[in-house]
């Protein structure tokens, strides 16, 4: 996905709350729909545009899905955002 994209899924409030919630390690939809007063359908369609952005993995263990950060996709984020401000000292 390109860097515009990346950008457009970020600046949805509820996706960016969605991200906060998994900071601090990895839940499932279930653990994250107690967060939110969204519906299940709702959750699962935001949760696709992370992956789909991947800005977000997804890892079965037995019978439940977790969902966990990408950091590699900040990263490159915060290397971008270097990059820019380093052009505009020269």
């Amino acid at each position: 996905m390109s860097l515009s994209d990346t950008f457009k899924v970020l600046s949805d409030p509820l996706r960016r709350n969605i991200l906060v919630s998994l900071k601090n390690g990895r839940l499932t939809a279930g653990e994250l729909s107690k967060n939110f007063n969204i519906t299940p359908a709702a959750l699962s369609y935001h949760l696709k545009l992370l992956r789909k952005a991947d800005v977000i993995m997804e890892y079965k263990y037995k019978n439940l899905i977790y969902y966990e950060l990408n950091t590699t996709v900040f990263n490159e984020l915060i290397m971008w955002i270097k990059e820019l401000g380093e052009k505009n000292e020269k």
